[in-house]
C-alpha cells in the first residue's frame, strides 16, 4: 500500500489509532477495464480530499463520532488478480479488527476483490445489495472475466446472495444471468417514477448486508462524474432512502462507493460523492 494523500474529514475528526475507530475508509484507485470515460483511479483522492469541507453534523447525527480511520490506498499498478488479491487482504485486516469498511473505488471490478476478503475472513452468511445503472453481470466483457461489467457475476457465481436497484442498461445475457442466480431487481423503470425510496428484501436475503454504490446508479443530473452515466436514474434522497430502508431490514457490514471519476474544476461533484459516503456512515450509524 502507498501512503493516502489524507485521511477522511481530518478536518473534524481527530485522528485515532485503527482500533478505536468504527468507520475504516480505504482507498482503491483501480482503473483496468474501464469501457467509456476515464478518471476512476482519481476517485478516491478527490473524495478524501472534499471530505475535509463536510460538517461534523450530518443533520442527523455525528458519524465522526464513531471515529474514522483512513488506510493508505492499495497499489492498483500490478496484474489484475493480484490487485483484487491484495484488495481482499486489507479487507481482511480491517474486519480482524471488528471494523466496518467504507472501500473507495476506482472501478467496479474493485468490490470483487471486497467481497472476497469477506469470504476469505470467514463470513460466509451475507448478501449484497448494488444500486447500478448496469447489472454488470456478464461472463466477461471484451475477454475479461475481471472486467467492471463482471464483477456482479464473480460475486454470485460465488454463492453470494444479490439484489440489484436502479438497474436500467443491461444486455440479455444479463437478464438471463439474474434468472440463473435468483438475482432480485428492482429497475430504474420500476422505482424511478414513482420515488420509490423503501424496498422490501427476500424474506430468506441474509441478514448481515455489504451494500455497493456504483455512483452511476445516480442519475446524471444529480452526479454525472463518472465514466458510463445513463439518463433515468435515482436522485439524491431516493438514493439515501433506499440504503436506509436496507440498513432497516438488516445488519450493514460494510459498504463501497465506486465509479466515481472526478470533473477537473468542477469541485461539487467531489463533495457531492464525499457527502453520500458521510452520509451513508451516518446512516448506519443510526442503524445500528
Amino acid at each position: 500500500m502507498s501512503a493516502p494523500a489524507a485521511r477522511f474529514l481530518d478536518t473534524e475528526v481527530p485522528e485515532l489509532p485503527p482500533e478505536q475507530a468504527r468507520f475504516h475508509v480505504l482507498p482503491v484507485p483501480y482503473e483496468k477495464t474501464v469501457s467509456y470515460g476515464h478518471g476512476t483511479a482519481l476517485g478516491p483522492g478527490a473524495i478524501i480530499a472534499a471530505s475535509g469541507q463536510l460538517e461534523r453534523f450530518d443533520g442527523a447525527s455525528d458519524p465522526g463520532a464513531e471515529g474514522i480511520y483512513t488506510w493508505p490506498a492499495v497499489d492498483c499498478s500490478g496484474a489484475p488478480q493480484r490487485v483484487i488479491d491484495d484488495i481482499a487482504a486489507a479487507v481482511r485486516r480491517i474486519l480482524a479488527l471488528g471494523k466496518l469498511p467504507v472501500v473507495l473505488g476506482g472501478e467496479h471490478t474493485v468490490t470483487w476483490g471486497v467481497v472476497k476478503g469477506y469470504l476469505e475472513a470467514g463470513v460466509k452468511d451475507f448478501g449484497v445489495v448494488q444500486i447500478d445503472a448496469h447489472a454488470d453481470l456478464r461472463e466477461a466483457y471484451r475477454g475479461d472475466r475481471y472486467s467492471h461489467a463482471s464483477v456482479m457475476r464473480r460475486v454470485v457465481e460465488a454463492g453470494v446472495a444479490l439484489v440489484q436497484l436502479g438497474n436500467r442498461a443491461y444486455c440479455e445475457e444479463e437478464r438471463d444471468a439474474r434468472r440463473k442466480h435468483g438475482v432480485l431487481a428492482h429497475d430504474a423503470i420500476q422505482i424511478v417514477p414513482g420515488g420509490v425510496s423503501r424496498i422490501t428484501l427476500p424474506q430468506g436475503f441474509p441478514e448481515n448486508v455489504f451494500f455497493t454504490l456504483d455512483v452511476d446508479g445516480m442519475d446524471p443530473s444529480v452526479l454525472p462524474a463518472t465514466g458510463t452515466p445513463v439518463p433515468g436514474g435515482l436522485g439524491w434522497y431516493q438514493t439515501l432512502g433506499l440504503f436506509e430502508s436496507v440498513a432497516r431490514q438488516r445488519r450493514i457490514i460494510g459498504f463501497d462507493i465506486m465509479e466515481f471519476a472526478p470533473i477537473a474544476g468542477l469541485h461539487a461533484f467531489d463533495f457531492t460523492a464525499a457527502l453520500l459516503a458521510y452520509k451513508m456512515m451516518g446512516i448506519v450509524q443510526r442503524c445500528g
